[in-house]
């Protein structure tokens, strides 16, 4: 694309202009393990957890999904092991653990 970029009478040349921050296949990061570089991984208690939700609506990376029983899960290919989660938790349900690579 190129413009023209006039100061009140005068034209001066024309620019080119790239595209930029355009995502251009939507739902591209799926493809895109990013969890493998953590150091800590969260385990999450299933007897503790009490499914307030606290975690799904923290995590960062949208790592932590209901699972068809209900139950609180983590996609480990999508965590960083930032570990908010962990630290959210209000009844302590999810511990940390050292990732075994």
């Amino acid at each position: 694309m190129t413009r023209k970029e006039t100061v009140g009478d005068v034209a001066k040349e024309s620019i080119p202009l790239n595209t930029g921050a355009v995502i251009r296949t939507p739902g591209n990061t799926k493809k895109y393990h990013t969890g493998s570089w953590r150091t800590f991984r969260p385990v999450i208690d299933q007897k503790t957890c009490i499914k307030c939700g606290t975690c799904w609506r923290v995590c960062p990376d949208a790592a932590i999904y209901i699972d068809k029983d209900g139950k609180y899960r983590i996609n480990y290919d999508y965590c960083k092991g930032c570990l908010i989660c962990f630290r959210e938790c209000p009844v302590k349900a999810i511990s940390k653990e050292l990732e075994q690579k």
